[in-house]
């Protein structure tokens, strides 16, 4: 009996986790590892757990109605788990169970003084930690004393934190049981935490130790500031020691209390440098073992470290894997393509399958090593020069580690003669027939790809796919289009620049190119307006609308009067534009053709807020606006010494920035009109798969590498193990947030706005929209879920092509994420929107509905109220 309920920790380790929980599974392991000392103990296994719970028949209808609430309701967690509690403690242990405990605690000693501490089976795991969501209590005394905290620690699994925590990590209450660790009682001069990689920056090659006077609840409970060491290579690399006024000790009859530390000891270091050293050495040593970053808990008595806990440092942004152990700078493909959000394993492989430049992908998310580009100066300037132009805080970032001489050594430039890969492209001739061709090449390749794709299936398609994987690469590095692409962002850098310096002007392009010809994106958003005037007469097709609730609404529509014509309406701008969606690069993303309800607030937006004929009128003012400014500017220009030279420079300028820069959003629609051609295929394959009892669900491909399913359709065999990890591994990625930079030592860098001419407490961004604007903030981080007013300003993450239908309701823009030539800035310009972007923590920062004044010349958000 005593080894179904009692295990010594020498006897455990980490293959035991469902006997003896995260904690003590690690526990017994660390026991192990040679050189790591772990005070003496035992564990009460969950089975000891489980006949405790069936003893307690009425919390499972407390557990099933905790089951249905809403994560947020803490009221009523707090009522229902204190009640679980109060019914757990309130079970007396039978004897058999009491016997096995007490006769392990024998053999550390009876009135051995000891630390009893929870052990959950999800605790302590490399996805999610549940740090602190349990109890310990620390020096117990006595057989009597033991059990009863045994009880508490069981009670422990329904604290409303630990509660709390598994229904946001959506771990289900019945699936995770509770051992106890019980540990000889360690009486340390000093004591805190070691993490073996920086938890701030991420570096995996700097560990940080936390150290106080006495037990460590002094700084988990945050009683005092800790003395922190940094220590890198054997090196104590910075040391900040704190004023430790208090520390936490054990008292002679049980328990612990807080006490005053002697003022002549409060500043002296809780450890020395060499014991810092010597703690991390020992780290690095744990840190090998598991194979993982780790977060420590450690004592210090008679200068012999003993190590309490370890566990998976869960919050670090994952490293992509390389061959080479050299340093590596990756920058974030996200942070351009505005789509921070971690991607599905298809969404991740199509898109490095089609890219332009190869990629590498970690956390969901997917970076390129820009390692080569910044080897060579020549190399490290061009680089340096295009990021900046388009994302300031990426540069600052890049130089934030360029700026360290040891990380990136420079090599020499390549001989005289050759250029490097990437130069500038040609320039070409100012004619709207450029664009008129690149257009049209652009859709005879889409319809031979619909004509042919159709035909295929099984090997047949995943034959075909990589010719058309080329054939959507030639598209897009066919050099006239980069030459288009780059012809409007260049005119659009000239004349800012240029009118800057002669007429003091900022952004002057922002005007300049108010409803530029051919900009897919701007048309898709006034477009919309033009559904909604399809549907306003029809006030029965409006009720309807507001009601809905799924995407078979456009079935129901032609049973309401008016509903054929706004069924059609809907339709044709599904036939357009319902390959975009919400972070349309991953392909596993629901487009709107798919859920087409996405699409209905903004459709209702339009309806209360416009009259008709809106998007004509619209698209006239902003041109008119657009000659306006030029007119201006050009008559400003003449009045200038060599006027005349520089007006006509301007004006050619004007014409070339008009002619392309609406062409920059087409390449974008190209890429998104294949993927979902791409999409409607291979979920053929997945429908087949399910029809075969391969897959028990079609969307399981989502969660198989492009390759993985091309085998799964030759084998019809998956492996189930496999997906399964890989859903719960991208459901850890969203509590990720990822870095516009990221180094092979695993420091994430976002860089910084570094200016001196922002107001205090206003919050500094990249100004990408001229204008000034007041207004309602709408916090909004799904579109489907928008609700807008006139006047509203827009604030949210990221935007992408498929936010542009809000943009055509709002009267200004703020993200966190964006640059000047991402869609989002482009939009906004196309449509007067005064905006900011690179906005840091801007969702968090501003409340909806907060009244704020967006700068969009000078680049800052004030909060008004």
């Amino acid at each position: 009996m005593i080894g179904q309920y009692v295990l010594d920790l020498h006897e455990v380790d980490e293959t035991q986790l469902a006997l003896v929980g995260g904690k003590g599974a690690h526990l017994g392991a660390l026991s192990r590892i040679e050189g790591i000392r772990v005070p003496d103990g035992f564990c009460v296994t969950t089975h000891a757990f489980r006949q405790i719970m069936a003893q307690a028949p009425s919390v499972e209808d407390l557990l099933d109605r905790l089951a249905h609430l809403n994560p947020d309701d803490r009221e009523a967690i707090r009522t229902l788990s204190a009640r679980i509690r109060r019914t757990i403690e309130d079970i007396a242990i039978p004897g058999d169970l009491a016997a096995a405990i007490t006769r392990a605690l024998s053999r550390l000693g009876e009135q051995t003084p000891c630390a009893v501490r929870s052990s959950a089976t999800a605790e302590d795991l490399p996805t999610a930690s549940f740090a602190g969501q349990q109890d310990t209590y620390l020096n117990v005394v006595g057989p009597t004393e033991i059990l009863r905290h045994v009880s508490r620690c069981w009670a422990s699994q329904f604290t409303e934190r630990a509660v709390t925590y598994r229904q946001r990590n959506g771990i289900d209450h019945r699936t995770v049981a509770m051992a106890v660790v019980v540990q000889r009682m360690v009486f340390p001069r000093a004591s805190g935490i070691l993490f073996t990689a920086d938890p701030v920056t991420g570096n995996r090659r700097v560990a940080t130790v936390d150290a106080g006077f006495g037990l460590g609840e002094a700084l988990v409970s945050g009683l005092v500031n800790p003395d922190v060491f940094k220590v890198r290579d054997g090196d104590v690399v910075a040391r900040t020691i704190a004023a430790k006024q208090r520390a936490v000790n054990a008292l002679p009859t049980g328990g612990t209390q807080a006490v005053e530390v002697d003022p002549q000891r409060q500043e002296e270091p809780a450890l020395t440098d060499a014991q810092a050293v010597r703690l991390v050495h020992l780290g690095r040593r744990i840190e090998e073992y598991f194979g993982c970053p780790q977060d420590i808990e450690w004592c210090l008595a008679d200068d012999d470290f003993q190590i309490v806990q370890s566990r998976p440092i869960t919050t670090l942004f994952p490293l992509p894997e390389t061959a080479d152990q050299g340093n590596r700078i990756y920058v974030s493909v996200g942070h351009q393509q505005m789509m921070t959000d971690p991607m599905k394993p298809l969404g991740l492989s199509m898109w490095k399958l089609t890219a332009m430049a190869p990629m590498t992908e970690a956390g969901g998310r997917l970076f390129v090593d820009a390692t080569r580009a910044l080897s060579t100066p020549a190399g490290r300037t061009g680089l340096l020069d295009l990021v900046g132009r388009g994302d300031p805080l990426t540069r600052d970032a890049l130089e934030t580690v360029l700026d360290r001489d040891d990380f990136l050594p420079l090599l020499p430039d390549p001989a005289p003669g050759t250029s490097p890969a990437g130069g500038a492209p040609a320039p070409i001739e100012t004619d709207p027939a450029v664009v008129d061709g690149l257009i049209e090449r652009s859709r005879a390749s889409i319809d031979a790809l619909r004509r042919d794709i159709a035909t295929k299936a099984g090997p047949a398609l995943f034959d075909f796919l990589p010719e058309a994987f080329e054939e959507h690469k030639r598209v897009l590095t066919d050099p006239l289009n980069h030459q288009a692409i780059m012809a409007g962002m260049e005119a659009t850098w000239w004349l800012n620049d240029k009118l800057h310096e002669w007429l003091g002007e900022k952004n002057a392009a922002d005007t300049l190119t108010l409803s530029a010809p051919d900009n897919i994106t701007s048309e898709m958003g006034l477009a919309l307006l033009d559904v909604a005037d399809v549907i306003r007469p029809h006030p029965e097709v409006v009720a309807f609308l507001q009601n809905v609730e799924d995407d078979s609404f456009l079935d129901e529509l032609p049973k309401h009067a008016g509903g054929t014509r706004a069924r059609d309406a809907i339709e044709g701008y599904l036939d357009r534009y319902g390959m975009r969606c919400a972070g349309e690069i991953d392909i596993t993303r629901p487009r709107w053709r798919e859920s087409p309800s996405t699409l209905v607030p903004a459709i209702l937006d339009n309806v209360r807020n416009f009259e008709p004929g809106a998007a004509q009128r619209r698209f006239e003012q902003g041109r008119q606006e657009a000659w306006k400014k030029e007119q201006d500017v050009l008559n400003r220009l003449r009045a200038l010494p060599d006027g005349e030279s520089k007006a006509d420079e301007t004006q050619r300028m004007i014409k070339r920035v008009r002619t392309f820069i609406g062409y920059r959003e087409y390449p974008k629609y190209d890429i998104v009109t294949r993927y979902f051609l791409y999409k409607q295929a291979l979920m053929k394959e997945a429908e087949r798969l399910v029809q075969a009892k391969v897959l028990p669900e079609k969307e399981d491909v989502f969660y198989l590498t492009f390759q993985e399913l091309h085998d799964a359709v030759r084998s019809n065999r998956v492996d189930d193990r496999l997906v399964r990890q890989r859903k719960e591994a991208f459901q850890t990625y969203h509590a990720l947030t990822p870095s516009r930079v990221l180094t092979s030592e695993g420091e994430t860098i976002n860089g910084a706005h570094r200016r001196d001419d922002v107001p205090d407490g206003a919050l500094a961004g990249l100004p990408v929209s001229g204008g000034t604007v007041e207004g309602r903030a709408r916090v909004i981080l799904d579109m489907g879920q928008a609700d807008l007013e006139p006047g509203d300003i827009l604030v949210t993450a990221f935007t992408d092509p498929s936010w542009s239908p809000l943009f055509v309701g709002i009267a200004g823009l703020v993200t966190e994420v964006g640059g000047l030539m991402t869609h989002g800035a482009v939009i906004a310009r196309e449509y007067g929107l005064p905006a900011v972007v690179g906005v840091d923590r801007a969702t968090r920062l501003i409340r909806d509905g907060q009244r704020i004044r967006v700068h969009g010349s000078d680049g800052y958000v004030e909060i008004l109220s």
